[in-house]
C-alpha cells in the first residue's frame, strides 16, 4: 500500500522518513518529492508498506504526529491523475 505524507518539515530526510514509518511495520520504500531544479523538498512525500494492515495502523498512528514541530497529515495515497502536457510560452 502507497502511503501519502505531508506537511513535511524541509530538513527531513528519505531515511527519517522510512525510519519514523517503520516502528509501524516493514517499509518497502520511502521517498521525499523534491523539486527538479532547485532539488529542495516540496514538503511531502510517500511511503510504500507492503502489509496493508501495518500500513493502516501507520497511517492512524502517524496522522497528526508531529515531526520537527510540523503535524504530518497522512492518508492512503490516490492514483496519480492524468494532466494534460504543459504548453510552453517560448
Amino acid at each position: 500500500m502507497e502511503i501519502y505524507v505531508g506537511n513535511l518539515p524541509w530538513s527531513i530526510s528519505d531515511q527519517d522518513l522510512s525510519d519514523a514509518f517503520g516502528a509501524h511495520g516493514k517499509v518497502e520504500k520511502a521517498a521525499i518529492i523534491s523539486d527538479r531544479t532547485s532539488g529542495r523538498s516540496k514538503g511531502f512525500g510517500f511511503v510504500t508498506m507492503e502489509d496493508a494492515d501495518e500500513a493502516n495502523k501507520a497511517i492512524e498512528a502517524m496522522n497528526g504526529a508531529e515531526m520537527a514541530g510540523r503535524n504530518l497529515k497522512v492518508n492512503e495515497a490516490r492514483p496519480r491523475e492524468e494532466r494534460p502536457p504543459r504548453q510552453s510560452n517560448w
